[in-house]
């Protein structure tokens, strides 16, 4: 079992932030934008998830996966509240949210549904988050150059999801989940995900005004298909999902753990929500 630590992130996210904010990159600030946006209303249906997941697992599991549950429920509920923050300041600059109401809409659809299927949807955005933050974990220098309270947001926001991306998992798992539907929901995610990605970056280039420059798509190729790109670096843990016996501490590594010990006053410990 995972003890999951909720943190309290000691960066200010009042003053206004530059709009090219990843070292004046225009892909990199709209591609790291449009996952923001996506977040809040993301990490309210994780929580949602694991939670009716472990409302109905029986008495002796709901001992076992309590505490864990609890602190994923506290982390989730901490990156919401720092990237709806973030976000307020993205809306100020003009750019529009075309990807939060889209998935409020989707989730509402599935929010009757058996639990495991929501479980089976979180666990595999959880593999997503969990990939790209050990891509970011692991390439940490990409964001050298960028606004140093951004980095910190998002360099701790990769740490707990590193942390806590077997969650969800497990309580599939515990539910009696199976593979074939965990499959099945991991393709469809996959679809949704990259395309939705896709979809609000260029809607964030375009009402950045920059969406037809050529260094906007030059920076595209080199941050996605480079040597250190992240679909060139993450397609084979992403492929990994698909194996039957996967289990995502196959994919563990001390990334997560080093970045917390490192920038320990970047945070604070606080106690987990419930």
């Amino acid at each position: 079992m995972s003890e999951l630590v909720v943190r309290r992130l000691l960066i200010d996210l009042e003053t206004p932030l530059p709009r090219h904010w990843c070292e004046g990159d225009t892909f990199r600030t709209a591609f790291f934008n449009a996952l923001s946006m996506s977040f809040p209303v993301g990490e309210q249906f994780f929580i949602d998830s694991v939670r009716n997941g472990l409302k109905a697992l029986p008495a002796e599991l709901q001992d076992k996966y309590k505490a864990e549950v609890q602190g994923f429920i506290g982390q989730e509920a901490t990156h919401r509240r720092i990237h709806s923050l973030f976000n307020g300041h993205l809306e100020k600059q003009g750019l529009v949210n075309d990807w939060a109401p889209r998935a409020e809409r989707n989730m509402q659809l599935l929010a009757d549904t058996n639990p495991l299927h929501a479980l089976a949807i979180t666990a595999a955005n959880e593999h997503f988050t969990a990939i790209l933050a050990e891509w970011m974990l692991r390439n940490h220098d990409m964001l050298d150059g960028c606004e140093p309270r951004l980095k910190t947001m998002w360099l701790w926001h990769c740490a707990e999801e590193s942390e806590h991306k077997n969650t969800a998992f497990d309580v599939y798992t515990a539910l009696g989940g199976s593979h074939e539907w965990r499959i099945k929901w991991f393709r469809r995610i996959t679809t949704v995900f990259l395309t939705d990605t896709l979809r609000q970056t260029v809607n964030n280039l375009h009402h950045d005004g920059t969406l037809w420059q050529w260094r906007t798509w030059k920076s595209a190729a080199a941050f996605l298909f480079g040597q250190r790109g992240l679909v060139r670096q993450t397609f084979k843990p992403w492929r990994e999902y698909l194996r039957e016996g996967f289990h995502p501490d196959q994919q563990a590594s001390e990334l997560s753990a080093r970045w917390l010990t490192d920038n320990i006053k970047a945070y604070t410990a606080v106690g987990a929500a419930t």
